[in-house]
Order: C-alpha cells, then structure tokens, then sequence
C-alpha cells in the first residue's frame, strides 16, 4: 500500500501545523518522521490516518483518494505512545477486540477470532501472557501488545506515534530492534513519528525531517545523516561543532586554517560557518607542520569506549566550546589531562553561508 501526500497544510487557529507538505511513502517502507516538538510529525500522521482533516491537500493510497474517506474505512492500525489497552480485558481479548467489533457481515467466527490472536500473540512473543491484564505487563509487553491489536484487523497502513516514548532507553531500544526485525518479516507499509534521531537512522528504510511544519530533507539514514541539506538537518541530527570563517573562489578560510572548497567556486568574500562532527576532529599534541587550531582541555569524559574532550578554541570569540570525541585506545595513547594544550582541525565538514544557520541545537 502507498501513500501520497499533495499539497498538504493545516491550521489550528494562528498556529500552522503543516504547509505545503508534498510526500510519497513506497508500498512496505518504514518510513520515520522526525522533528522537534511542534514541527508537524504527529499531525502529519493524524491527517494520513483520518484522526484530523487538512484544511487542503490530499491523500491518496494506492493512488485512490481517501482524503475525505472516514478513519474507520482507510484499513490503518495505530499504536499510540501511551499503549491505550482496556484496562478490564485480558491481553487475548484486547487483542481481539478490532475484530469483535465488527460489522456482523464481516465479523470472524469464534474459532478463527481465536486461531488469529493466538497467532499474533505469538508473532510478538507473548502468547503466555493471554489470559493477564495489562497492569500485570511491563511497559515493553504492553507496547507489543498494542501493536498486536493494530495488526488483528490486519490494516494496509501501520501508523505508529512515538511508539517507544514512554519507556526506558534499554527496553526502547530493544523494542526498535524488534520492531525492525517484524517488519521485515511483515513487510507491511509503516510511518512512525519520533524525536529521537537515534531511534529514526536505527529502524527506519527512509527518515523524514520536519521542521516548523515543512519538510527539510527526506532520505536514507546514511543520506540525511552524512549529506545534510541544510544547517537545521544538521543540528537536529547529532551534536555539532560550529567555526565561523568566509569563502572567497573556491577556498575557505576557517580561523587559522585554509580548505578547498570548490563547490562554492563563485563566492566572493562570503562569510561562512563550518559545521562539524566532534568524531570528524583530529587532535594532536603537535602540529606535524600542518595548519591547525590551538586549544585547551576544559573537560574529559569517559563513556565506555568513547572519550569526550570539551576544548576551549584559543581564537575563539564567541567563547563556544568544541567537542571531540576520540577512541579510548587514542586518548590513552596522547596521555592527555585536563588544561593540555592541543591542536586540532576538522577531517571533515560541510561549509554553509552564514545567513543559512539554523540556530543551535545540541
């Protein structure tokens, strides 16, 4: 089943969710919407699921236009944040319910409702949970069972809002493999909204990055994360160092340091900013005759294999620190302390016009 989305805005009051929203999701793709609060991922969702309806624009599925067409007729299953399970059912009959409830003429008989959940409590590896009530569950059980009664009815679409949201980061985590590896198996058409990048790149086919209701750059995990379109997609996906400097026919000169730049070969005296990854920074205790930045140790963290460095940048006048992170096996080999000085320079980075800064967000 495919989605497609035209031409799609809406409002709430002054307030705009979505303009202009163009999308096409590929008949059994994991796709991920990704933003901050307030970008228009889970009204986006709403809107495809029939929960809201667009001031303009349409929904097509399966290039048949549903965008007037009742939720209960659109055939999607969504699995909301907070898992939404009756409370007084066992697991087997919130399971069941999508099926019990429906039109007599295309209701299940008894022995198939059974034959069906039983199967589905199996696909997600909690058939001996069937006769205990959700508070007898973990958060993760019961997010799995969530998604189990979205799949009863056996819908065209999964819709899934911050499906991993309320649960611990070891349990989302697990969760997000799991939920890869079903789909795979299932290869049912998904959309997923989420805020954590971590959690997109991971689990999905292609991620969606949002922003103030508009779409900034739509690609693979490697794609968006490794080719950036723009100083937001940036920001948003990961921490980020930022350098000021200006290009000037194909070469730019950050702080101390000159690099090529031959796709902006016809920039005059522009003023830039260099955006880098803290694992795309080299670091040295000396120079080895290369142009290089100087900096000071402010700040030493060891999280397992990684170590990350907070360095004052000498010719810094907006006094913001720059991270770099580097192998255990590395920091252990420079032996450095807190207050060394140090050289660094960027093994890699993407050079944006000034005007194009999205403001930070680490």
């Amino acid at each position: 089943m495919s989605i497609e989305i035209r031409h799609l805005s809406k409002q709430f009051g002054t307030f705009t969710a979505l303009h202009d929203v163009n999308l096409e999701v590929q008949s059994g793709e994991l796709l991920a919407l990704l933003g901050p609060s307030g970008s228009g991922k889970t009204t986006l969702l709403r809107v495809i699921a029939g929960l809201e309806t667009a001031d303009s624009g349409q929904v097509l599925f399966n290039n048949e236009d549903t965008t007037r067409q009742h939720v209960r007729d659109r055939q999607v299953g969504f699995v909301f944040q907070h898992y939404a399970l009756f409370r007084n059912m066992t697991i087997f009959e919130n399971v069941a319910f999508g099926l019990r409830v429906r039109p007599k003429d295309s209701r299940l008989k008894d022995a198939e409702i059974h034959e069906r959940v039983t199967s589905l409590l199996q696909l997600v590896q909690l058939d001996w949970l069937a006769d205990r009530y959700p508070h007898q569950l973990s958060g993760g059980q019961r997010q799995r069972i969530a998604l189990a009664r979205a799949l009863a009815v056996e819908p065209k679409v999964l819709l899934l809002d911050e499906p991993f949201g309320a649960l611990d980061a070891k349990v989302r985590k697990e969760l997000r493999i799991w939920l890869r590896r079903l789909h795979d198996d299932m290869h049912i058409t998904s959309v997923f909204v989420t805020h954590d990048q971590e959690e997109a790149l991971e689990v999905s086919d292609r991620v969606v990055v949002m922003n103030e209701g508009r779409i900034e750059q739509i690609g693979t995990p490697d794609e968006v994360y490794e080719h950036p379109a723009n100083p937001f997609v940036y920001e948003f996906l990961g921490h980020v160092n930022l350098f000021h400097g200006r290009i000037h026919r194909g070469r730019a000169i950050i702080s101390d340091i000159e690099i090529e730049a031959p796709e902006h070969a016809e920039a005059e005296n522009m003023a830039a900013i260099a955006y880098v990854r803290p694992h795309d920074i080299e670091i040295d205790r000396v120079t080895n005759g290369e142009s290089a930045l100087t900096a000071h140790i402010v700040h030493i963290v060891s999280i397992g294999p990684v170590v990350r460095l907070e360095l004052a940048h000498d010719n810094n006048a907006n006094k913001n620190l720059v991270q770099v992170e580097i192998s255990k096996d590395r920091f252990r080999e420079l032996q450095l302390t807190k207050g060394d000085r140090v050289y660094i320079k960027p093994r890699r980075l993407e050079l944006f016009p000034s005007h194009a800064h999205a403001g930070s967000i680490h």
